[in-house]
């Protein structure tokens, strides 16, 4: 989202003033001041900054009092305006202004095709829904604007977008917005010809919805329907409580009270992704569908790949013989398929229940409530499963320590000593068997039980208020690395894609942001591309981007999803939309040089260099950040192509590139790391005497100018050293080509360069 607010005034009262030498040099191509002339506009450009857009290119000036008006003469029906026009000649039967385009919501675009494709079920009020929405004559909406007011995780973000991809016109582009706002405002919303939105209401504080955001919404449905485009609002049931919101002229308001069928959903999504079989499997277990019933469309999708990671489970178990020698009355007969759906269906809370029971200071095995020890045992063998048994022994230590000093263990004297207390107390070796462990001759703990460790991790969580922040403490402290692999990110992203409500995002950013960063972005990275928790948590990076203690996990989860080759275009764009951000939002040298860090690793990427060549572009147009923009370039003066440098010898066409240079080079912020990198072009073409003279006569205008003498000397002092193929220094090339010679006395060379 473009991060510089528009500014009605702007363009009108402070229009850019032109320089009419702009691009010409003195009799000597030196830095000698210009004449003054009569009549001649005087230049008055400010010093670039990295905080604002760049100028935009001032409009020729005519000899003569008034400049002489654009005129444009249109030739068709529909005429659209963009950029600088006085007079229009014709029949305009269509005018779409295009004012203000930096503070309009953001968005992606979806593929018909792809939306067509995905499992989608209804059921028969999904069906009457539906029908109230669509005109049966005209297989459209009945209004621009369809507000669908639902429970949360009832699937009506996925009703909303397969609706507008089967009732709008195949040459409507589909988009979902991301309400990037602190409240509902009509004046946010973008308008554009032949588009369907869809934009979700369910932040508990930034979407509340006002009967006066209806008001404005219903002079904006006017507007659609002359574009022939439509927006279907999502609405969370629990913000749509103001008796006043109501149907209004051009809204339709419906209420969706109601997922459809669990298993139906299941189905869906296994045959979707090639399970037909499982499918089948799945209907001959009674005891897994009726753990089926009643769950939420989120729950139910969830529930497919549950089915799928227990199917996978038993394919590895019956094709592998285990290697775990185990001791005598240990063993345990191999699980079914059924038995895995089963298990991994159930939400074990009766069990549970009995395990986490009254207070017990001693285990008894005819009373299966675990004492607080093995709680935290048990918490440890759910996070890593399987895993040495000194691992699981100081992970349960460390949890306990977590939640406060604990120093006698079961069986102890009060006052014992932490080592005797330990003595006391049971083996490991017994308690891990009374938690529902297996332990081998190599002292290796198997706990292949990965559906019950999920479910006593969400015990814990849903019944232990005052465990919430110790756990994610020490899920984080047990990481090993940020590999979402790692058992305890795997486990932190489970209870982020299960809880990822603004005040649990809060909370995991306030523990983890600023200590490891890097794991917080793999966990968060399961959490964006997830369909129904992803546009919350992005949006909560957003907020993020502009705080130098979240920034480095921002950018270590954008340089994850931008890398992803795979990933989707729509992904990879909230990414970069959210670097935009903390380059334009953080001044802190430190976080600036990780955005331009991640830059220069990605730029190496073709899809990557070419969204970087959109925001030059975009900065030199005056549409986004001037330090995004500024880093991107500088990011791409590191390509190369056919061993030269891209932006110097076949520069993409989006791209002024002397422009940029001379923008880098007089702002103090840039100028060092740019010259650097000038430098780098230079070496690279030196002993070449054409690509040379080729970069040498690019570079020569963007040197010269306002605020370039300081800049321009550094640079020849970089330059210091390096020889052409015939022998010529190139500081002393650029020294002869860049300062008068009636100015060689009074600014030496060497003297200067010294």
């Amino acid at each position: 989202m473009p991060d510089v607010p528009f500014d009605a005034t702007r363009f009108e009262a402070n229009p850019p003033a032109a320089d009419s030498v702009d691009g010409q040099s003195n009799d000597a191509g030196s830095w000698l001041p210009r004449p003054w002339r009569p009549g001649a506009a005087t230049s008055d450009h400010p010093e670039p900054s990295l905080d604002g857009p760049s100028p935009s290119p001032a409009p020729p000036s005519t000899k003569g009092g008034q400049p002489t008006p654009h005129l444009y003469e249109t030739a068709g029906a529909a005429t659209h305006l963009h950029g600088d026009v006085d007079v229009v000649a014709n029949v305009i039967e269509e005018l779409i202004l295009e004012t203000r385009k930096r503070d309009l919501l953001e968005g992606v675009e979806f593929s018909r095709e792809k939306l067509l494709t995905q499992p989608f079920v209804r059921s028969s009020h999904w069906d009457t829904v539906w029908e109230q929405i669509v005109n049966p004559d005209t297989k459209r909406p009945r209004q621009p604007v369809t507000v669908i007011v639902a429970p949360r995780s009832c699937g009506s973000t996925t009703l909303a977008l397969r609706l507008l991809a089967e009732h709008t016109a195949a040459e409507t582009t589909i988009v979902q917005l991301d309400a990037d706002w602190d409240t509902p405002r009509q004046g946010r919303l973008p308008l554009e010809k032949t588009h369907a939105y869809q934009l979700d209401l369910k932040h508990p504080k930034n979407d509340q919805v006002s009967a006066d955001f209806l008001n404005a919404l219903s002079k904006h449905a006017s507007h659609l329907r002359s574009c022939r485009s439509y927006l279907a609002l999502t609405v969370a049931q629990d913000l749509w409580r103001d008796h006043r919101l109501s149907d209004r002229d051009g809204i339709q308001v419906v209420h969706l009270h109601e997922a459809p069928n669990a298993q139906r959903v299941v189905e869906a999504h296994l045959t979707a992704h090639g399970y037909d079989q499982l499918v089948t499997s799945l209907r001959s277990f009674p005891k897994a569908t009726t753990s089926l019933r009643g769950l939420t469309a989120v729950a139910a999708v969830r529930a497919a790949h549950t089915v799928v990671m227990a199917w996978k489970e038993h394919s590895h178990a019956h094709s592998q013989q285990s290697t775990l020698v185990q001791t005598e009355g240990e063993g345990e007969a191999e699980s079914t398929l059924e038995e895995r759906i089963i298990a991994a269906l159930t939400d074990w809370r009766s069990e549970l229940d009995s395990r986490f029971g009254e207070t017990n200071s001693q285990h008894t095995h005819d009373n299966p409530s675990l004492t607080v020890e093995d709680r935290c045992l048990l918490l440890a063998l759910a996070v890593q499963q399987s895993a040495p048994m000194p691992t699981i022994a100081h992970n349960a230590a460390a949890l306990l320590n977590a939640l406060g000093d604990a120093p006698t263990a079961p069986g102890s004297a009060p006052g014992t000593s932490p080592t005797l207390s330990a003595l006391a107390g049971r083996g490991m070796r017994r308690r891990i068997q009374d938690v529902g462990g297996r332990v081998g001759l190599q002292d290796t703990v198997v706990f292949d039980r990965p559906a019950y460790g999920r479910a006593v991790l969400e015990y814990v969580w849903d019944n232990y208020d005052v465990m919430r922040k110790p756990l994610l403490t020490w899920l984080v402290t047990t990481a090993q690395n940020a590999d979402p692999e790692d058992h305890a990110v795997a486990a932190l992203a489970e209870l982020t894609v299960r809880h990822g409500t603004v005040d649990y995002l809060t909370t995991l950013g306030e523990l983890v942001g600023s200590t490891k960063p890097k794991v917080l972005g793999a966990v968060l990275e399961r959490a964006v591309r997830n369909e129904h928790v992803g546009r919350l948590a992005w949006e909560v990076l957003y907020g993020w981007a502009e705080q130098k203690s979240y920034a480095p996990a921002v950018v270590s989860l954008c340089r994850r999803i931008m890398e992803d080759s795979s990933v989707a275009a729509s992904l990879a764009k909230r990414a970069m939309v959210r670097l935009r951000r903390v380059a334009h939002k953080n001044t802190d040298d430190a976080v600036v040089s990780q955005v331009l860090e991640a830059f220069d690793d990605l730029v190496q990427h073709p899809t990557v260099a070419q969204r970087l060549v959109s925001e030059v572009h975009g900065w030199q147009q005056g549409k986004v950040s001037a330090r995004s923009g500024a880093l991107a370039f500088l990011a791409l003066m590191t390509v190369h192509r056919d061993g030269t440098p891209w932006l110097a010898c076949t520069p993409p066409e989006e791209i002024d590139v002397q422009r940029a240079v001379h923008d880098l080079l007089s702002s103090t912020d840039t100028a060092v790391e740019v010259i650097s990198r000038l430098t780098d072009w230079i070496c690279s073409s030196a002993d070449d005497p054409s690509t040379y003279k080729q970069l040498r006569d690019q570079l020569l205008p963007a040197l010269r100018g306002h605020n370039m003498f300081e800049a321009c000397m550094k640079l020849m002092n970089k330059l210091r050293g390096i020889s052409t193929a015939e022998g010529v220094s190139v500081a002393d090339d650029f020294y002869n080509h860049l300062v008068d010679g009636r100015l060689h006395t009074v600014f030496p060379l060497e003297e200067n360069i010294a």
